[in-house]
């Protein structure tokens, strides 16, 4: 344990409750909460009797059923030879499927930058994490990624849209990653938790509708960012029928089953579906447009890509500086929180990721205005 980086988001949490009045452009939340219709499914859920006892491992059968309905059609997912298990968020999901998969000593291939969870949980299950750095658009680079595979190497990790870059992946990659997976005896884990935030002219698709991808994809999924579900620890994974079994025997030691009651939430979230996420996104792209244009007023001092998803910025500063040590002058000099990129991999320059989900429109200006003056201060 004392292999793996620790956490950074409670390091941030910690510093910002000692500076108070900070603006946190740090984890990554959205601004919104659940949609009516999951408050309006808890009351009958409590009216229920036998609502209070273990359930399936894999999740309410109507949370399934209701996940199934839109893993086809929004997903275009071929389910006939795959398992649908509710997890308790998708950092448990990515947890399952890594256990699943492979044995101590064996070899996981990241994107550089990665989300510093993955790799967390990677070292944590015994495993070496392998990391690939993406193009300077933060694109995967399927050479570098086969040029990488070892004998030991059990699965290559993709996200998108992107966790920390909100880089959007481009089809034609995913389904080389796929190809080479399936040439290669490996897994592709593809993390699709912002699948719902891209901005025009951007698009999601889903790495396992690839055909022939099911039989060596494990696709993770949550409520968290769409339907602002943070605190209700609902997400979702898709695998191979071959590897149920592992994964029912890892989420009953580790969870049992996903608690019932927010399981009961995510079906009525679910009804009322993508189209509470989408009127948000439409909103959240103001947002975006905003901050774009705020720090383009300190292009001479960091390099600020044009993510075409999720609802970040990752900030190349022009300094010799260390990312956690501007981080935390930023937040107890100038009252405004982001992430130091070293916590994704990212070691070769200063970076930090930005967070604009959780911004109302009216503190935005603000956030990115405290931002701005700080590098320009600290930096310039």
């Amino acid at each position: 344990m004392e292999a793996v980086q620790s956490p950074i988001i409670p390091i941030i949490g910690d510093w910002i409750r000692e500076t108070p009045g900070t603006i946190s452009l740090g984890q990554g939340m959205v601004a919104y909460g659940p949609p009516p219709e999951a408050i309006e499914a808890i009351a009958p859920f409590l009216a229920d009797p036998q609502a209070h006892r273990y359930g399936p491992v894999e999740g309410m059968p109507a949370l399934v059923e209701t996940l199934r309905q839109k893993l086809t059609t929004e997903n275009r997912l071929d389910l006939d030879r795959t398992r649908i298990f509710v997890t308790a968020g998708g950092n448990l999901a990515f947890m399952n499927a890594v256990l699943a998969v492979a044995d101590p000593g064996d070899e996981i291939i990241l994107q550089t930058p990665f989300y510093f969870n993955h790799e967390m949980a990677v070292v944590m299950a015994s495993c070496r994490p392998v990391t690939v750095e993406t193009d300077k658009h933060y694109q995967l680079r399927v050479d570098a990624i086969r040029a990488a595979i070892t004998s030991r190497t059990r699965a290559i990790v993709t996200i998108t849209p992107n966790n920390p870059s909100g880089a959007v992946y481009e089809e034609r990659d995913l389904r080389a990653v796929n190809a080479l997976c399936a040439e290669r005896g490996l897994y592709h884990i593809t993390d699709e938790v912002y699948e719902y935030f891209t901005y025009d002219p951007a698009m999601h698709v889903s790495a396992g509708a690839a055909p022939g991808a099911a039989a060596h994809t494990i696709s993770i999924y949550s409520l968290s960012k769409a339907y602002g579900f943070a605190s209700w620890r609902i997400g979702y994974m898709v695998v191979p029928e071959s590897l149920a079994v592992a994964v029912n025997k890892i989420q009953d030691t580790m969870l049992i089953c996903a608690p019932h009651v927010s399981q009961a939430a995510a079906i009525g979230a679910l009804r009322a579906g993508r189209a509470y996420c989408d009127r948000h996104v439409v909103t959240l792209a103001g947002v975006r447009a905003r901050v774009l244009e705020r720090l383009s007023a300190v292009g001479d001092l960091c390099e600020v890509p044009t993510a075409a998803g999720a609802f970040y910025c990752l900030l190349r500063i022009r300094t010799p500086m260390d990312a956690m040590t501007l981080a935390e002058r930023l937040i107890r000099e100038h009252r405004v929180a982001t992430v130091p990129g070293t916590t994704f991999g990212l070691t070769d320059a200063c970076y930090l990721r930005v967070s604009y989900g959780a911004l109302a429109a009216d503190t935005v200006d603000e956030g990115v205005g405290r931002l701005v003056g700080g590098l320009k201060s600290i930096v310039g």
